[in-house]
């Protein structure tokens, strides 16, 4: 179901990240909860995808 949150004890602690990246989903969860779109969001993580904000948001609720 979340196939790009995943938990590695060697990245961030463990901590829920996108796709093994040092992004943990916390983050992205803060981000938008203090208001940041999605376009924002992608500019600041240039890494990131659109499918992995939406399943940071579904993971975190």
């Amino acid at each position: 179901m979340f196939d790009r949150i995943t938990f590695d004890p060697e990245i961030m602690g463990g901590r829920a990240c996108i796709r093994g990246m040092r992004i943990p989903v916390s983050v992205i969860v803060g981000q938008i909860a203090h208001g940041a779109n999605f376009e924002e969001i992608l500019e600041g993580y240039p890494d990131l995808e659109r499918e992995d904000i939406r399943q940071a948001i579904e993971y975190a609720a």
